[in-house]
């Protein structure tokens, strides 16, 4: 499959966490977000270009501020920028992700101890 305006080049990101095999993950979420930048590019709602300018645009804000990422704050980067981008699009808006935020963090503070944490409609 071609994917479009440069996509093929995902995995050569700048800071992606890599392994002999490509792109690793701490944390499922990490997948997820990045999954989703690169289909919501596929789907031509931004392209890899603008996509790449705001997590470098983020990524350099990062490196002025201290204490210096370690390179472990990689993906919350990532989801930063992809929230930064889909807002400057139109996609969502602030108060949608200040919701969908206090949804996740009030699963999280309901769910049992090593028990994966859900998103439910309750």
């Amino acid at each position: 499959m071609i994917r479009p305006d440069g996509v093929a080049g995902f995995g050569a990101a700048q800071g992606l966490p890599r392994g002999a095999d490509g792109p690793v993950f701490a944390e499922p979420w990490q997948a997820q977000a990045f999954a989703l930048a690169v289909r919501l590019s596929e789907a031509g709602l931004f392209t890899w270009r603008e996509w790449a300018d705001e997590l470098a645009a983020v990524l350099r804000e990062a490196a002025t501020r201290e204490p210096p990422d370690d390179g472990s704050h990689y993906y919350d980067h990532w989801l930063f920028a992809l929230e930064r981008l889909c807002l400057s699009k139109g996609l969502t808006n602030l108060q949608a992700l200040n919701e969908r935020r206090m949804a996740w963090a009030e699963a999280y503070r309901r769910t049992p101890h090593g028990r994966p944490v859900e998103l439910t409609n309750a």
